[in-house]
């Protein structure tokens, strides 16, 4: 079992680049066979699945997000970071992190970061 916390700034203005950072303990990103993902959640609306990198550092990406976001890992530190360009107040949202055993498919299994709020405001 891993521990997944979420890190970053809390306010981003709009038209920056949102930055997180999911540090993981407890295991490492390149074993097993798990995707790292990036999930958000509007205020009052679903999960929306943003993007993953998996243990041997395959990334994918929603397509309704691809051009603006990119997902990296640095396997020195056990960290997967997400970067969403050109923000709007839109992206507002709760971002998790989550480790996941199944391609764009969540169980109940899989593990989660407690999530960070990020807030797109002038």
């Amino acid at each position: 079992q891993v521990q997944l916390q979420e890190s970053g700034p809390g306010l981003v203005k709009p038209s920056q680049t949102l930055s997180l950072t999911c540090t993981v303990s407890g295991g490492s990103i390149t074993s097993g066979y798990y995707y790292w993902n990036w999930i958000r959640q509007p205020p009052g609306k679903g999960l929306e699945w943003m993007g993953a990198t998996s243990n041997s550092g395959g990334l994918y990406y929603s397509p309704s997000l691809k051009s603006r976001t990119s997902i990296s890992r640095d396997t020195s530190k056990n960290q997967f970071t997400l970067q969403l360009s050109s923000v709007t107040p839109e992206d507002t949202a709760v971002y998790y992190c989550a480790k996941w055993a199944h391609f764009r498919r969540w169980a109940v299994y899989d593990q989660w970061g407690q999530g960070t709020q990020v807030t797109v405001s002038s």
